[in-house]
């Protein structure tokens, strides 16, 4: 029996998986609700004044039990569903909605926290203070009665919306694989992934090669097939998915999710959910992150255009007077960069083998930064028997953490990557972080290496970034560990680890050939380099598209809001053509139906986080390079100043303490090479 009433046991309290049994999951959530709302209870109900001790850490204290029997809820939702898992979502999310009110609109509780702003706190504590009225102050605890009911209502719809539009959404994309019954088709497929795809097909019980979905638009075998009609087949299977009106269409979810966002942000007093969610980030206000946006999406629009004429150059040498079409795209790029920079995605694959990445590229990087080592602990179980556990040791040889890593993509895995804590780092209880990275590789075939396109790498330092976010901090209170920051600042720290899979010292480490031993050509490596900006215009609008349209529906008011399903696509369409990002080669990295980080996850009206921490991302690369690099004085300072903090006081000035000054845009539009004043 899975126990959350009390700590486990194993080191750094990792959840007992050899116990695990889901059905112990909703009797524990159940118990720790009650137990919570006991814990709040007795905080409100005592006579002495508010006191840090007896109001600030009890809250931060409460909910222990709740707490450790969601995290592997969620956890396991994600990586690993299953139909009882995802039963259990939907029956659980009103509940949990409900709980969440109870503690945040308690006006007892809103009072003694309000009390003591004018006691003598500590930097940590008067921001945690703050964050916590303004918590409860955004979930309507001075709302009246009605009003709180009405909200209540809201919240309770909404979070069971969520996980069906999720639920929907994984059952869409395993239906949305392409089986390929002739193995010709396959031309220009390396034969790792055609491996990888005959395995997939096989354990479905298909006969074929079973090409599986990734969550953007693009999908990695675009970049490969020569066959154009399968290409085209598989975009069109991309960008079907929700909209299809099958039992997995999504589009009356997501609608009703709009609706009902744009009638809870009015009750609380905002234009629109937009509005309610910016006030909580750095942006703070819609406007701020209209215009960011606004700024970029036509130098970028410009951009793609620009390379979309040499793309169609391409394509018709092949197939004279067609026209350029998405699944062209990344096929056709792929040529382009090979003959412009005489660099082959496939020719470079042999070279990026994960078990190299992962050790001499993302782990060493750690190590020359922090003075991180990470050692093996085979006896340890992760959640699933793919997942790999390292113990975290420091540069004075103690134990930070534990690092996880769930690196294939499975049927039952949400599409993505991610970072998950599963224990958060913090002082007030005494915990060390546990921290799970989620990829979605192809699986080898048995006993095959598994090979990386070089976006895959990116992936791996990106997600790695997040992960040395929770294992390097060092804060005292659990809801202000590690990546509890705004959305738009979250994205941040990981970003910049991307720019160590450049670093040519490592390179040289982890770029060599999984069978000779070689490295990779220095000649590959410096037109890798040269060819950076190679497709920004393409990235760049691709993601732009996406975050203006979470932007556009989420600044709806409720009578704007589309009363039907047959209005989605032409919303999608007027929003789009109105920002200038109306490109068919170029569709959104996530249309509407989709858009698993708006309307199944956190980014609603917050996906332009990323571009957002971009910026401060590339100031951030500026300043490594002015003070020399991959050195252990910049890794210290980093971390002290930026990491360690976590969400213990204001991000912005976290970066502040670490560049000396407000951020500055400048060094982003060079990397993209956007030159918006021309």
């Amino acid at each position: 029996m899975t126990r959350f009433d009390e700590p486990s046991a194993l080191p750094y309290e990792l959840p007992d998986y050899t116990t695990f049994d889901p059905a112990d999951l909703e009797p524990a959530i159940d118990a720790g609700m009650a137990a919570q709302r006991a814990e709040i209870d007795a905080i409100t109900a005592q006579a002495a004044a508010p006191t840090v001790v007896n109001t600030l850490e009890a809250l931060e204290r409460s909910g222990r039990a709740l707490h450790r029997a969601l995290t592997v809820f969620f956890n396991q939702l994600s990586a690993d569903a299953t139909p009882f898992l995802e039963d259990l979502d939907e029956r659980l999310a009103p509940r949990l909605a409900e709980h969440r009110d109870a503690i945040l609109m308690n006006r007892a509780l809103f009072d003694r926290l309000t009390a003591l702003e004018q006691a003598d706190l500590d930097p940590d504590q008067a921001w945690l203070l703050r964050r916590r009225r303004n918590d409860a102050r955004r979930a309507g605890v001075a709302l009246d009665d009605d009003a709180q009911a009405t909200l209540r209502d809201l919240n309770g719809r909404l979070t069971t919306l969520e996980a069906q539009f999720g639920r929907k959404l994984l059952a869409g994309a395993n239906a949305a694989s392409v089986l390929v019954t002739d193995e010709a088709q396959l031309d220009g497929l390396a034969d790792d992934a055609r491996e990888g795809a005959r395995a997939a097909a096989r354990a479905r019980g298909q006969d074929g090669w079973l090409l599986e979905m990734q969550l953007p638009t693009q999908q990695g075998v675009l970049a490969s097939l020569t066959d154009r009609d399968l290409r085209e087949r598989v975009q069109r299977a991309s960008e079907a998915r929700g909209g299809d009106g099958s039992e997995h269409d999504t589009r009356a979810v997501l609608l009703q999710i709009v609706r009902l966002r744009a009638e809870r942000a009015r009750l609380l007093g905002y234009e629109h959910h937009a509005a309610y969610v910016a006030e909580d980030s750095t942006a703070q206000t819609t406007e701020a992150v209209t215009s960011m946006l606004a700024r970029l999406a036509p130098p970028a629009a410009a951009n793609a255009r620009a390379e979309a004429a040499d793309l169609t150059a391409a394509l018709r040498e092949d197939h004279p007077g067609a026209e350029l079409r998405a699944s062209d795209w990344a096929f056709y790029a792929e040529r382009v960069r090979k003959e412009r920079f005489d660099l082959d995605d496939a020719a470079l694959r042999p070279y990026l083998e994960l078990e190299k990445v992962l050790h001499d590229g993302v782990f060493r990087a750690a190590n020359l930064l922090f003075g991180l080592t990470f050692e093996p602990r085979p006896d340890l179980r992760g959640y699933h028997q793919d997942v790999r556990v390292w113990e975290v040791f420091d540069v004075d040889g103690s134990g930070i953490g534990l690092f996880l890593g769930d690196f294939y993509t499975r049927e039952s895995k949400r599409g993505g990557a991610w970072m998950n804590n599963l224990v958060d780092q913090n002082h007030l209880l005494g915990q060390r972080p546990v921290v799970v990275n989620n990829l979605n590789i192809v699986r080898p075939a048995a006993g095959r290496p598994t090979l990386l396109r070089w976006d895959e790498v990116i992936t791996l330092f990106h997600e790695f970034g997040h992960a040395l976010h929770g294992l390097l901090s060092d804060v005292r209170y659990p809801s202000q560990s590690g990546t509890e920051v705004p959305r738009d600042f979250v994205e941040y720290p990981s970003q910049v680890n991307e720019m160590w899979a450049w670093e040519p010292r490592l390179l040289e480490s982890y770029a060599v050939h999984h069978v000779t031993g070689e490295p990779m050509p220095r000649a590959w490596v410096e037109a890798m380099i040269a060819s950076r900006q190679f497709g920004e215009g393409f990235a760049t609008t691709e993601y732009l598209a996406a975050a203006l349209l979470d932007q556009a529906w989420h600044q709806l008011t409720p009578e704007q809001v589309p009363p039907s399903v047959d209005d989605v696509v032409p919303f999608e369409q007027a929003a789009l053509a109105a920002a200038g990002v109306d490109f068919a080669p170029v569709p959104p990295r996530y249309r509407t139906t989709y858009f698993n980080h708006v309307f199944g996850s956190g980014y609603s009206a917050a996906y332009y986080a990323y571009i957002w921490s971009e910026v401060l991302d590339a100031d951030t690369v500026g300043w490594y390079q002015e003070n020399g690099g991959l050195t252990r004085e910049n890794g210290e300072t980093f971390r002290r100043r930026l990491l360690a903090r976590g969400g213990a006081q204001d991000p912005l000035v976290s970066f502040r303490e670490l560049r000396g000054r407000d951020a500055d845009i400048a060094p982003l539009l060079a990397r993209r090479g956007l030159h918006p004043e021309g």
